[in-house]
């Protein structure tokens, strides 16, 4: 069996949600861990109650920070403004967030 690997943690689980989401559409195998380890902070570091994100298969490590990589860059461009409502919607949303347009 292929050992698995931390591939991204973070302190907001909702931001590890994500990226398992993003990896999971790439055929990316992976697993949640310490997603409720955060009552256990003052007892450990912080950083150590964060929630990890694991490949199942470690082969996969390049691949998912590619695919991470390229998703995080996309972040950090610029807005789209929506066809429909003319409202602004980050680089990374595929529909407009106020009217639910797709993206032109």
């Amino acid at each position: 069996m292929p050992a698995m690997q931390l591939v991204f943690t973070h302190p907001h689980l909702v931001v590890v949600e994500q990226m398992r989401s993003l990896l999971q559409r790439e055929g990316i195998d992976c697993t949640l861990r310490n997603e409720f380890a955060s009552g256990a902070s003052g007892e450990l570091a912080p950083f150590d109650t964060w929630p990890e994100l694991w490949l199942l298969d470690d082969a996969d490590y390049d691949r998912a920070n590619r695919v991470m990589e390229a998703f995080q860059a996309r972040a950090e461009g610029p807005e789209w403004h929506c066809a429909r409502c003319g409202s602004s919607s980050p680089e990374t949303f595929e529909v407009c967030w106020h009217c639910g347009e797709a993206r032109t």
